[in-house]
């Protein structure tokens, strides 16, 4: 996985989700994780799952939970095991997790952070680092579960399903995978046929750190774009890779007539009015038309059990019309 794509797995900033400050309204992805209906699942354990990593993990007790990833954290509470969990990283920020301390600094885990937490499981993303901390956790004898961070709609089931057989318990697992995948066939099913379909560009903004990107076939965003009823401009105009600084010839080939940014991005940048000011983007499509989706950094990218809301936000504002 490249450290950039890494870094967006690992962004965790607030903010709710909707357009930009001169964008079309949209209904904001809810900032609370639905569980499972009735009774939280009992654990069954032990239980041996296989890590991304090739380690053979065996989890004996599943207490103590630390999940190092937002997307991780939305699915142990959705399974129904939120009160297992004693820690969060800095991308869990939906409203269930906010009192919980925080182990990660900056983008980097703390291991002595987890381990004071004394967990029975941490579960991370291959993204998860530095490698130090992590090696640091397991040489203290902690279970810890690697998953590969999810890409597409695709790779929800399996990420949900490896979680729950972490936990002890497959069978919420496969009732986790059901309701979710049900909700984003619903959320597809929303979505406006026929005619022309936007074509969306994706772009990265750190106004702070003068950091400005357009994804490309890697970034992550295609699927969601795809499932909105949009064309990925930035993988049409022939980016393969996950990102590619912004260029105005870039832009020109990409020729987007929306442009999807996460919430904090926009702000970091100054708001539309900002983004438009960044070189080439008020000759785009979508810069003279001031067409700006938005959608919450903690939930965007996550690929788990709120994607369906993320789908809908997105459709929403890719078929809106431009701002007034």
């Amino acid at each position: 996985m490249l450290p950039l794509l890494a870094l967006l797995f690992a962004t965790g900033c607030g903010g709710s989700a909707g357009a930009g400050p001169s964008g079309p309204e949209a209904a904001p992805a809810a900032d609370r994780v639905e569980p499972l209906p009735g009774p939280a699942p009992e654990p069954v354990l032990p239980a041996t799952v296989t890590s991304a990593d090739g380690a053979e993990v065996t989890v004996t007790s599943a207490d103590r939970v630390v999940p190092l990833s937002g997307s991780l954290a939305e699915t142990v509470w959705s399974l129904g095991l939120g009160d297992r969990v004693v820690a969060r990283d800095v991308s869990t920020t939906f409203e269930q997790a906010e009192d919980l301390p925080v182990v990660t600094r900056g983008h980097d885990v703390s291991a002595e952070g987890v381990l004071s937490q004394h967990p029975d499981l941490v579960l991370a993303e291959s993204t998860t680092g530095p490698d130090e901390a992590i090696d640091h956790i397991r040489a203290a004898g902690v279970p810890l579960l690697v998953l590969d961070p999810a890409l597409g709609l695709d790779d929800i089931g399996p990420r949900v399903e490896a979680v729950a057989a972490a936990l002890g318990v497959p069978e919420a697992g496969a009732e986790l995978t059901e309701r979710t995948m049900d909700r984003i066939d619903a959320a597809r099913g929303e979505v406006p046929a026929g005619g022309e379909r936007p074509r969306v560009a994706f772009l990265y903004l750190r106004g702070s750190a003068s950091v400005y990107l357009l994804g490309g076939a890697e970034s992550g965003a295609g699927s969601l774009i795809e499932a909105a009823g949009g064309v990925d401009a930035g993988a049409e105009s022939g980016l393969e890779r996950d990102f590619t600084p912004i260029t105005s010839e870039a832009l020109a080939a990409a020729a987007p007539d929306v442009i999807l940014v996460m919430s904090k991005g926009l702000e970091s940048v100054g708001g539309v009015d900002g983004l438009l000011e960044i070189p080439g983007i008020a000759q785009t499509p979508a810069g003279m038309d001031r067409r700006v989706a938005s959608i919450d950094d903690g939930v965007l990218l996550n690929y788990g059990p709120r994607t369906d809301q993320v789908i809908a936000s997105l459709a929403e504002q890719i078929h809106a019309g431009g701002a007034a």
